[in-house]
């Protein structure tokens, strides 16, 4: 049984969920729309450039998320997958998990973006298993902070090695489907690493090592 790996954001999907996330809260008026929106444009280049510190990051973002309670928040997140995340979920992304499920390969998102806005994303693409950057609740909230290790660049292969724990898998016998330089630990650490519709970065590193590059959009 192989594993197939996917990158969620600008991967299977043709946009950045954390990002959308960020606007759509704009546009609710959840958040200082001015504050917000340069902060979010501040991160999102810094990870293009692959300069994030996902800790700084972190507690910007969760902010809102330990500002409203669960009930709140899940009844937003309804409303965001209609209007910001089924749109970017193209058939080509489908038809490639799709094809992965008909080999009986297990099917895992990674992402470095946090569980509450990924949870729901991968269930609507039929994905069980999800890795991805945990925010902390306590007492039925979200505190606002990280618990254990986030799901981002070296942090993926931790949590990997992780979720393969007692599972007969091999960690370098998988495919993994990446847009983004960030993600070139794991990209490195597998036997099969795909580029889809890659940043500048990781296209001139995929073509120098003879890398599968493909779109999905």
């Amino acid at each position: 049984m192989a594993l197939a790996l996917f990158d969620l954001d600008n991967t299977l999907l043709a946009g950045d969920s954390d990002y959308l996330w960020g606007r759509f809260l704009v546009e609710q008026k959840l958040v200082n729309e001015e504050e917000y929106d340069r902060e979010n444009k501040r991160f999102l280049e810094l990870y293009q450039q692959g300069q994030l510190d996902i800790f700084e990051f972190a507690a910007f973002a969760f902010k809102p998320l330990a500002a409203n309670d669960l009930d709140t928040l899940n009844k937003l997140h309804l409303k965001f997958m209609q209007e910001k995340i089924v749109p970017i979920m193209s058939p080509k992304a489908k038809a490639l998990v799709e094809q992965h499920r008909q080999a009986g390969d297990t099917l895992i998102i990674i992402t470095a973006t946090n569980s509450f806005v990924t949870a729901p994303i991968a269930k609507a693409f039929g994905i069980d298993n999800l890795i991805a950057t945990e925010p902390e609740i306590i007492d039925g909230r979200y505190s606002g902070k990280i618990t254990g290790t986030p799901c981002f660049q070296e942090g993926k292969i931790t949590r990997l090695k992780e979720w393969i724990l007692n599972k007969e898998l091999a960690f370098d016998d998988c495919i993994f489907y990446s847009d983004s330089n960030n993600d070139l630990p794991l990209l490195k650490q597998v036997k099969n690493p795909v580029a889809v519709d890659p940043d500048e970065k990781l296209e001139a590193y995929a073509k120098e090592n003879n890398w599968p590059i493909i779109s999905l959009r």
